[in-house]
């Protein structure tokens, strides 16, 4: 009876000093700090914040080793020993990358892009005799799908459809289609007709063949001459599909006035395209994370950064205090206060990897906070772009979505390029 009394104290004893241990500030710090980081060359501050932290509450020491034995671990890999009173507590992996600086955007651009052939965006009914029919409809073609070749003959434009439907309509035939439909080729035949009393044979489709609208340039690496904008897709107004981009361009362009945003209404930024032929540079990707393409010229001043800066990865994205650029009026790029609300550390990529607040009265009272336009706008933190305004909440313009830096980068090529010349020295 004794000894099970005894043992029950003793199990008691141990409970309470495991429970007390969990509390600790020292043990807390010891879980919190990760068993892996990554890190740009010659950066070590998410390195040293988590050492410095658990150094305050404990009696702990750093100890470092190079895996790559030349010291030039752009590319390669350390590792971090925390130890106590010599014995090792806990070993943090740390990969280094390749240091990258970009030049800040921020400034207002046009955005005009051709499709990959013709978009269809809609059927339409041919009034023929007692009937109204669409031989698109009737053939299975898709709103939403791409036309890429007609009898085939390449199609790129909608001025260049009507002279085959019509060919192929005097000649009582039908005309074959190459269609693309969600990354598949498919083939389609259909017979042009013509309406009552018209000469013009028509396949009762809607079609488009180009887009355009106003965006903001995130950032631009000077040596590459590389861009990207925009921080989202663009889709087609009507089918909601992300457009496949056969060329196009990007314009400088002027704020001339905004659509305030309110609960339900997230206003827009209206512009100007102050020169069809004052093209900035060209368009030759539509992702998931914006616009990309090269820069024919690169005298982008904005007045605030025109100096190369740091880039940031999602884990070292911090709540708290943030910046945007971004234009309001005409031309000039301004500097506003948000607040990173929250932040969620990626892996793979994902688009809304931040939520943001704008906290700047000025910017609040002129727009209500994010409105359409602003996608695209660059997010600086303590000195680093650390990513681009994508989404407002439509319930509240003031909030909004932002994606990490990191996933605009690769898709732009400039982290590849940054690897390689770090290989090359």
């Amino acid at each position: 009876m004794k000894g099970e009394v005894v043992r029950k104290t003793i199990g008691v004893i141990l409970l309470t000093v495991v429970v007390g241990l969990g509390f600790s500030a020292g043990v807390r710090e010891w879980i919190s700090i990760p068993t892996s980081m990554v890190v740009f060359e010659g950066d070590d501050s998410p390195i040293t914040d988590a050492v410095e932290s658990f150094e305050a509450v404990t009696a702990a020491t750093m100890a470092e080793t190079n895996v790559n034995p030349d010291g030039n671990n752009a590319g390669f890999d350390k590792q971090i020993s925390l130890e106590v009173a010599g014995f090792p507590v806990k070993n943090i992996d740390v990969s280094v990358l390749p240091k990258i600086e970009v030049i800040p955007g921020g400034q207002s651009i046009g955005v005009k892009l051709n499709t990959e052939g013709v978009l269809i965006v809609g059927h339409h009914l041919i009034q023929t005799g007692q009937d109204e029919r669409s031989p698109g409809e009737e053939a299975g073609i898709e709103v939403g799908d791409m036309i890429t070749k007609i009898d085939d003959h390449p199609i790129q434009r909608m001025s260049e459809v009507g002279e085959y439907v019509q060919a192929a309509g005097e000649a009582g035939r039908h005309v074959k289609l190459e269609i693309k439909r969600d990354k598949q080729t498919i083939h389609k035949e259909l017979k042009p007709v013509k309406a009552d009393g018209e000469h013009f044979y028509r396949m009762g489709l809607y079609i488009r063949d180009s887009a355009a609208g106003v965006g903001t340039l995130t950032f631009y690496e000077p040596e590459s001459q590389k861009y990207g904008a925009l921080g989202h897709v663009i889709s087609d107004v009507d089918t909601h599909q992300p457009i496949i981009v056969h060329d196009g361009h990007i314009i400088r362009s002027s704020v001339t006035s905004i659509e305030k945003g309110s609960n339900g209404d997230p206003g827009e930024k209206l512009a100007s395209f102050t020169g069809q032929r004052d093209i900035l540079g060209n368009i030759e990707k539509n992702s998931s994370f914006g616009i990309f393409g090269t820069l024919k010229k690169t005298n982008l001043k904005n007045h605030h950064h025109d100096e190369k800066m740091p880039v940031a990865l999602s884990t070292h994205v911090k709540e708290g205090p943030a910046k945007i650029l971004t234009v309001v009026n005409g031309e000039d790029v301004e500097e506003f206060d948000i607040e990173i609300v929250s932040s969620v550390p990626q892996k793979q990529p994902a688009t809304k990897g931040m939520v943001i607040k704008v906290t700047d009265p000025k910017l609040l009272e002129e727009t209500g906070g994010i409105v359409q336009g602003m996608s695209g706008s660059p997010i600086i933190q303590d000195g680093k772009i650390i990513g681009a305004v994508t989404h407002v909440f439509v319930n509240d313009p003031t909030s909004g979505y932002g994606c990490h830096i990191s996933w605009m980068l690769e898709e732009a090529g400039i982290t590849e390029l940054s690897t390689e010349k770090a290989k090359a020295s």
